[in-house]
This record gives structure tokens, sequence and C-alpha cells, in this order.
């Protein structure tokens, strides 16, 4: 797996998790659904990165921030959905 820094946007209506390699970016955006929910609606990992385990850290950068910070995650992605279901681990934080 590639080393990986996870860069966070937030603002009070949503916000996203990139990570860049080699100049290209990979995103998980978010909107928020009140003051202890985000809703997880897209997942977008270039060509280049996968295989990169990028969107599961992706995922799991949004898990550790929701039990850091105490909100529940809602996740309409199909690709976040999957990845949190994969992990029993990662429950807690799932709505």
């Amino acid at each position: 797996m590639a080393d990986m820094s996870i860069n966070r946007e937030d603002s009070p209506k949503g916000g996203r998790y990139t990570v860049r390699i080699n100049g290209e970016e990979a995103e998980m955006t978010y909107s928020r659904a009140g003051s202890t929910r985000i809703i997880i609606d897209h997942t977008g990992v270039p060509d280049s990165m996968r295989g990169l385990g990028v969107g599961k850290q992706l995922v799991e950068a949004a898990v550790n921030d929701a039990r850091a910070e105490g909100f529940k995650i809602i996740p309409l992605c199909p690709f976040a959905k999957a990845t949190l279901e994969k992990h029993a681990e990662w429950q807690d934080v799932v709505q």
C-alpha cells in the first residue's frame, strides 16, 4: 500500500477527503445531515491509483473522524457502503 497523506476539507454543508499521488487526486465527498451525521455520496479514484487501497483509506479516515468527533456516517456511495460493510469493527459509526 502506498504511503498516503489524506487531507480533509470541511464546511458547514459538507466537504471531502482527498489524496494526491504523482499529481493525481482521489476524493470522497460528503454532505452534512444535521450536526451528528454525514452522508458519503461519492468516491472517485483515478485508474492510476487502483489497487493501492486509496478508496479504503479515504473511508477509514472518515471512520476515524466520526469516532473522534462523535458523528455517524450514512453511506450512500456504493463503494463506501461496500467498504464499511466489509469491516465489522467500523459498524459503530454507521447509521
